[in-house]
C-alpha cells in the first residue's frame, strides 16, 4: 500500500502497548476491536489501523 500517515503508526502502537494481547494476526478479527477501544468514525482509517496492527502482529517472532 505504501507509506502509512503517522498518526495511523501512533494510535495502532497504542493501542498494541495498552491492549496488545487482544488483538491477533487476523485482519477481520481486528477491524471490531479497533473500533471497540477507539473513537474512529471512518472505515477507511479503521481500516488501515487494523491492516497496520496485522502487519505489526504477524511479523512478530514467535515466544516460546
Amino acid at each position: 500500500m505504501g507509506i502509512r500517515p503517522s498518526y495511523i503508526k501512533s494510535l495502532a502502537n497504542q493501542l498494541l502497548n495498552e491492549k496488545g494481547d487482544v488483538f491477533t494476526g487476523d485482519f477481520d478479527a481486528n477491524k471490531p476491536l479497533v473500533t471497540q477501544f477507539t473513537n474512529v468514525e471512518s472505515k477507511v482509517i479503521r481500516n488501515r489501523i487494523a491492516g497496520y496492527i496485522t502487519r505489526k502482529k504477524n511479523r512478530q517472532p514467535f515466544i516460546r
